[in-house]
């Protein structure tokens, strides 16, 4: 099966961070190869990822970055979100609440190490949980 998802940034921090390929960080990025997941994303949240990626408090190099968003671009679907109202503690996360209503029809998930962040709903998963959805289908 296949499933859409919209990856909150901390998630796509974390994977680079990792060096345990094991980390469900890591292994949730492995499925975009593998085509189990497919990013959903708009221009705003990928100008984010660049953004926050290229941060010097990151020891990020440029190759790992462009090679991350490059299987985003190459496995994703970019979507215009249609304005949901919604309000959230951080203003910068109400794009990737957007974003994964627009395609809440394809059974979409928002995955975020922050849930706090976001309202209670059981799309809104972590990254182990998006891993125990796939695991378990």
């Amino acid at each position: 099966m296949t499933y859409y998802a919209v990856f909150d940034t901390n998630v796509l921090v974390s994977s680079l961070l990792t060096k345990n390929d094991d980390a469900t960080t890591a292994k949730v990025i492995y499925e975009i190869a593998s085509k189990r997941i497919i990013p959903i994303y708009s221009k705003e949240i990928f100008e984010e990822y660049n953004e926050v990626l290229h941060r010097d408090k990151f020891p990020f190099t440029d190759e790992r970055i462009d090679g991350l968003l490059r299987v985003i671009v190459q496995f994703g679907i970019l979507v215009e979100p249609t304005p949901t109202g919604i309000e959230l503690p951080d203003e910068k996360d109400v794009v990737f609440y957007e974003v994964v209503m627009d395609k809440r029809d394809d059974d979409a998930y928002l995955v975020t190490g922050n849930k706090k962040h976001f309202p209670d709903r059981q799309y809104i998963v972590t990254p182990s949980e998006m891993m125990d959805i796939i695991d378990n289908e």
